[in-house]
């Protein structure tokens, strides 16, 4: 009995050294979208601007259990300003952390001078929708497929800070699907992915960017 706990002990741990030395690291860089006026000649005067907010107007993550803090809209406003910095069109104003700054301005000894901006943007995520479907070729027998779908529509409103005017009004809509199918056992499942959330929403960010950024190339800003 002895000899053969010994050989299960050497056994198991030849297994783990080599499940161990068969360990293997990988990494790569992903590319991540960009609005389509990032790499323009631009040269016209870039208009300062304030992200002033942007929140969650859809049913999404607005039931009984939800927090009160609003995920969507934060991280929303965080893409925004990325994404109207990338146009070249813009000089845009963080008025996030406005304490935190002027502390830092005081250790280098120096005064703030903020930028007053004419136009502010804000935005509204007016629809957000996941769904899953799946099908079965006969019964299943030869395969069975599923996709998972999300959704989302944006609205950007820019405003004249001197007339409370609203000189723009764009909207913006995507939509990301993850497909896979399993034949006769063989094939890939995936089970829920949460990074479409964040992938269709700067998507349809994204979309609203390149639409503003074309009326502003048409029409200028108004006076």
């Amino acid at each position: 009995m002895k000899k053969v706990n010994t050989h299960l002990l050497v056994m198991v741990g030849s297994a783990a050294l080599l499940m161990s030395s068969c360990a293997t690291q990988s990494n790569r860089a992903i590319s991540t979208p960009v609005v389509e006026s990032a790499h323009s000649d631009y040269q016209g005067i870039k208009q300062p601007i304030v992200v002033t907010g942007f929140v969650n107007a859809s049913n999404y993550q607005s039931g009984l259990f939800s927090s009160d803090e609003d995920h969507m809209g934060n991280q929303a406003k965080t893409i925004l300003k990325s994404h109207l910095q990338q146009t070249n069109h813009f000089k845009v104003m963080d008025r996030e952390d406005l304490a935190r700054m002027k502390a830092e301005a005081e250790l280098l000894g120096q005064t703030q001078n903020i930028s007053g901006a004419r136009y502010t943007i804000s935005g509204s995520v007016t629809e957000f929708g996941r769904k899953e479907t799946s099908d079965h070729q006969f019964f299943g027998i030869l395969g069975s497929g599923k996709q998972q779908i999300a959704y989302a529509n944006v609205t950007l409103i820019v405003s004249d800070v001197l007339t409370s005017e609203v000189v723009y009004s764009i909207q913006g809509a995507g939509e990301y699907q993850l497909s896979t199918r399993e034949i006769a056992g063989f094939g890939g499942s995936a089970g829920y992915d949460s990074t479409l959330n964040g992938k269709v929403l700067n998507f349809a960010i994204t979309e609203a960017v390149n639409k503003l950024v074309k009326s502003l190339d048409k029409n200028g800003w108004a006076k």
